[in-house]
């Protein structure tokens, strides 16, 4: 009789386990209880069931993990058989490369079916693979689990990535990349393009005597360079080393390769520039450069549908462009088997061709512009050119050379600011245009503090009274000064610098096509900084693009629009695909009367003979509204020297243009940058030069020092003590 009670509780245990299922996902996987004999009477049993996840829910955070990339928490959802058949690394390695060939985009995965058991359970999913390449396409899986130490674990098999991969099999993808577009100027003159090109150099000690003029004025001819420049570059350098002297596109130096080679010293190295920059770089900061990819960004490029062997757009156009001038990668996606051997195709496509963009700016006007200055050359960037294993690393160098000051440069802008403080002071209603105000070389009207006008430091005549449009032509600072005092005392911290930002400073211009900063328009915290703003200084940074396009709102009668650099873009079928319109931004917060009378003091700054800038303009005929500014830096380096104004010329075919001049730490705005601002106007208006700045021997030729003679001093018979005059100290 016991052991029929003992084997009836063994079979109500079993039983327990085994009865009906009421679905196929609510199973309950219950602890055996083993009963021994005894004979001893027994207690009724009491069987404990321990809950398990649902296989479903088990399966979806796989998925969910596998969304993410998150490799570790898939890897740690495996079963002990599967962990043991493959390590982590190889697991997460089947991943990635099968993710990278296909180039996937994201990845979408839902459960479809399952089936459940106690032990055992099988789900069906469906997943859709976004690719950059390959376009989008779904499969569907199973994923098979078991149930081990009390959960759901995963069995895992390669075809829980992709059907086709099972057994070991891979993705495999060849990429076919179209030429990379060009880009022009507004006149379809190229500025970037693949080419064949050459590198040249010089080593000048291998050179003739006889021959040095005859291969400057030859190398002159094939880059552009002056002689000038190309005598410096030769002479300053070790006249044993090679000495770079520039690149230049093949068909040019074949035309006159009889010539070239004739000189010895002379070093042509041709190469595929995959990207080739006319001019030794037009408009580098605008244009922009390409690299390789680099190791820690291959894995993110390979799965956007790069070949590793591509270089892309870092700044400017070229980085803007990217896209565009990428054209579509053409693209054959195979899965092969563990020796590599193809077995099937599961994609094609053909590459399409790039896209060219135009540029809103002319070639030749810019190249003249950067003649008179040092610039870089973005050809040295490509590995394939000979020159840049012998020239200095342009991306670390600490002068910046790639850097885009005319966008990026944050600086204090001086007395250009003045221009908004006298807007200001219109609009406030606290002063009008004739109000006069006694411009001495001091201002003392902040109790302890004292600051000076120009006129002191210069040592000039003190200007004296000045309406408020005079003060704005003399650049009064005590009258700057008082206005930004009285606005903060009447007005309110905020009144000034609202209306900075209402010239569009202290936020991005919006350009787009280049890499800029907002710059810096603070609320004054105190009378002080009221008084320093005035003049524009103290916190205040602004950037040179801000500052003409502020200064194109003034002479367009007071609309503020989106700078752009791009004039439009074509397909290879000659299709337009995007073109320039002008985009408004707002408009200035000052009225029209108002907006004339700081017209009309801009006007006197170049055209009234007391002007800042009358020297330098005043034998140009056409009129120029302008604003000197000097603008004070760190202590112990030369305050920044600015200019920035307006033609109003209305010639037909030349629209009258705005230019922001910024000359880092080199000293007064009137001296350094109004010049820089006249030869702008010449060369867009004439096509030439006429005016030599001061640091000047020729166009383009920077004066070299006069040496000072060497003389041999006639000695002086030696004095006695008594002889010798004492020195008096002034």
């Amino acid at each position: 009789m016991k052991r029929f009670i003992i084997c009836f509780i063994f079979l109500c245990v079993f039983t327990a386990g085994c009865g009906p299922k009421v679905s196929n996902e609510s199973t309950k996987t219950p602890e055996i209880t083993t009963v021994m004999p005894s004979d001893t009477p027994l207690p009724e049993p009491v069987v404990m069931i321990t809950s398990a996840p649902e296989a479903r829910t088990t399966a979806n955070t796989f998925l969910e993990f596998w969304k993410a990339d998150d490799f570790v928490s898939m890897y740690n959802m495996l079963s002990q058989v599967s962990r043991d058949a493959i390590p982590f690394e190889d697991f997460e390695t089947k991943y990635k490369e099968a993710e990278t060939n296909l180039t996937l985009q994201s990845l979408n995965c839902e459960v479809t079916s399952a089936l459940t058991n106690p032990k055992t359970a099988q789900i069906g999913y469906h997943a859709t693979y976004q690719t950059a390449l390959a376009g989008t396409f779904s499969r569907d899986m199973v994923m098979n689990l078991v149930f081990e130490a009390n959960d759901w674990k995963i069995q895992w098999d390669d075809g829980m990535i992709m059907p086709e991969l099972s057994g070991g099999n891979k993705i495999e993808i060849d990429i076919d990349v179209p030429t990379r577009g060009p880009i022009y100027d507004i006149d379809g003159v190229p500025l970037a393009a693949e080419t064949e090109a050459y590198a040249i150099g010089v080593v000048p000690a291998s050179v003739p005597s006889n021959r040095w003029n005859g291969l400057i004025n030859e190398l002159s001819r094939l880059t552009g360079k002056t002689t000038f420049v190309i005598t410096q570059l030769m002479e300053e350098a070790n006249q044993y080393d090679y000495v770079v002297i520039g690149e230049v596109p093949a068909a040019v130096v074949e035309e006159r390769m009889e010539a070239i080679s004739s000189y010895e010293g002379v070093y042509l190295n041709s190469y595929t520039a995959s990207r080739f920059y006319y001019e030794g770089g037009s408009a580098p900061h605008l244009v922009g450069y390409v690299q390789p990819i680099g190791e820690d960004e291959a894995e993110t490029m390979k799965r956007q549908g790069y070949r590793i062997d591509e270089r892309i757009g870092r700044i400017g156009i070229e980085k803007w462009g990217q896209d565009r001038l990428d054209g579509e990668r053409g693209a054959s996606v195979y899965v092969v088997d563990s020796a590599g051997n193809p077995i099937t195709r599961l994609y094609k496509s053909d590459p399409v061709p790039a896209e060219t963009i135009y540029t809103t700016f002319k070639e030749d006007f810019q190249y003249d512009l950067q003649r008179a200055i040092a610039g870089f050359d973005p050809n040295l960037l490509d590995f394939n050119n000979y020159n840049s294993f012998y020239s200095a690393n342009l991306l670390y160098n600490d002068d910046r050379p790639m850097y885009n000051r005319a966008t990026q440069g944050q600086y204090p802008l001086g007395s250009v600011f003045k221009i908004i403080t006298m807007s200001a002071a219109l609009e406030s209603g606290v002063y009008h245009v004739n109000d006069t105000y006694d411009c001495g070389y001091e201002f003392t009207e902040l109790p302890g503090i004292t600051l000076t006008d120009w006129t002191l430091d210069h040592d000039v005549a003190a200007s004296g009274k000045l309406t408020l449009s005079e003060g704005l032509m003399r650049s009064c600072n005590p009258w700057f000064y008082k206005i930004g005092l009285e606005l903060f005392r009447q007005k309110g911290a905020d009144y000034l610098p609202s209306m900075a930002r209402g010239f569009g400073l202290g936020s991005p211009t919006g350009i787009g096509e280049v890499e800029e900063e907002s710059g810096n328009v603070e609320t004054p915290p105190d009378e002080y900084s009221s008084v320093q703003m005035g003049i524009g200084q103290g916190t205040l940074l602004v950037t040179p693009l801000q500052v003409a396009r502020f200064v194109a709102a003034v002479g367009n009668g007071g609309t503020l629009y989106r700078p752009q650099v791009v004039e439009q873009i074509v397909d290879y079928e000659g299709n337009v695909t995007y073109a320039f319109k002008p985009e408004e931004q707002g408009k200035l917060p000052v009225s029209k009367e108002n907006l004339e009378l700081v017209q009309q003091a801009m006007l006197s700054v170049t055209n009234n003979p007391r002007g800042t800038a009358y020297s330098t303009f005043k034998y140009i005929k056409y009129p120029v509204y302008g604003k000197t500014g000097t603008a004070q830096t760190s202590p112990g380096e030369d305050p920044h020297a600015w200019f920035a104004g307006y033609t109003d010329r209305k010639l037909e075919g030349k629209p009258d243009i705005a230019v922001a001049v910024l000359v880092e730490n080199m000293g007064d705005g009137s001296v350094y940058a109004a010049p820089i601002f006249r030869r702008v106007l010449e060369l867009y208006f004439d096509g030439k030069a006429s005016m030599l700045y001061n640091w000047e021997a020729g166009v383009y030729i920077t004066k070299t020092p006069t040496p000072t003679p060497t003389i041999t001093p006639t000695p002086e018979p030696t004095k006695a003590p008594w002889q010798i005059t004492p020195e008096v100290t002034p």
